[in-house]
């Protein structure tokens, strides 16, 4: 069984771009915006990128697994509608597998497994939302 509903599934996989979260030895939290995608073999999601294991997203969780990733749009803004999922996980340093993602990507990539899991307008039209913890 899924940590995701069905709904939430297919918003992932619609999407292309998220902004992920990490916190650096001193405490200060970094965002930047990652390629991701939902692995339905694992339930998880796979982050990449070029030069991935040079960059400070990887040695901040070198240091302190705990991530958040965040993916969200605006597909109306006449009425206004935002939707998005916030998960909230581990993320697990991976040396091969982020070719995968796009060709062009390094082989180290993270896989996060949701601890938590936030959405908003997914399920539907209206303002609907969802939080719950996994695992």
């Amino acid at each position: 069984m899924s940590a995701f509903t069905p709904a939430e599934i297919a918003y992932l996989r619609g999407q292309l771009l998220g902004r992920l979260a990490t916190v650096g030895p001193n405490g200060q939290p970094h965002v930047v915006p990652v390629a991701f995608r939902y692995s339905g073999e694992t339930d998880a999601i796979d982050i990449g990128g070029y030069d991935f294991a040079k960059r400070k997203k990887y040695r901040d969780v070198r240091g302190n697994p705990r991530v958040a990733l965040v993916i969200d749009d605006v597909p109306s803004v006449n009425p206004w509608r935002a939707r998005g999922i916030e998960i909230r996980g581990v993320a697990e340093i991976l040396e091969t597998g982020g070719e995968r993602l796009i060709p062009s990507f390094a082989p180290q990539m993270f896989r996060i497994r949701p601890r938590r899991i936030v959405s908003w307008g997914v399920e539907g039209e209206g303002v609907s939302r969802n939080a719950r913890s996994v695992r």
